[in-house]
């Protein structure tokens, strides 16, 4: 029984991670040139740098038109020059996030890996997110599944585009390390 509501809580998350990337890259339009630094510096607390969705989407990504059935062999174009090079300056770093959890994997009744959004509403029930408005986390060990509150997590930063099967599907990623207490 838990075999299979897990393996069916899978399927659904695949199907919503694809539904979603189907829909950025359908939204997706010409590509604009990353932003100046921003204008407050970046605050650092107990070795992690404290980042939120407001500097991680302070800029417009627009996922490059690419499709990997019609372009076998081809590297898929990345869209990193739209990437701010200070945000760029923070991929390898310690960082503090918030925002919430929208799970993807799930073993033994913990979440390994989930989607970390600026918004709850950004979900396939919702507005679809920008590729720059969620990170993917993963835990080793996992952690309980929280949903709908804001939720800190610690890890290190990855920033660049990932691609699954030749498409894009995200370009912040977070080796998680804990998760801090609920808010709200």
């Amino acid at each position: 029984m838990m075999n299979a509501m897990r393996s069916w809580i899978s399927r659904v998350a695949a199907w919503v991670v694809a539904l979603v990337l189907v829909l950025v890259v359908a939204s997706s339009g010409p590509a604009s040139p990353a932003p100046a630094a921003p204008k407050d510096p970046l605050e650092e607390e107990n070795g992690y740098v404290k980042l939120g969705f407001d500097r991680l989407a302070s800029y417009t990504f627009k996922v490059p038109a690419f499709d990997p059935a019609a372009n076998p062999g081809l590297e898929p174009p990345t869209g990193e020059e739209q990437i701010p090079s200070w945000l760029k300056d923070l991929s390898g770093r310690k960082v503090r996030l918030t925002g919430f959890m929208l799970p993807l994997k799930m073993e033994k009744g913990k979440v390994t890996e989930f989607l970390l959004l600026s918004d709850p509403m950004m979900c396939c029930y919702g507005a679809v997110p920008d590729m720059n408005q969620w990170v993917v986390v993963r835990f080793t060990n996992g952690v309980r599944p929280i949903q709908d509150v804001p939720l800190d997590f610690y890890g290190q930063l990855q920033v660049g585009a990932m691609f699954e099967n030749g498409y894009m599907t995200g370009i912040y990623s977070l080796e998680g390390e804990k998760m801090g207490d609920i808010k709200g």
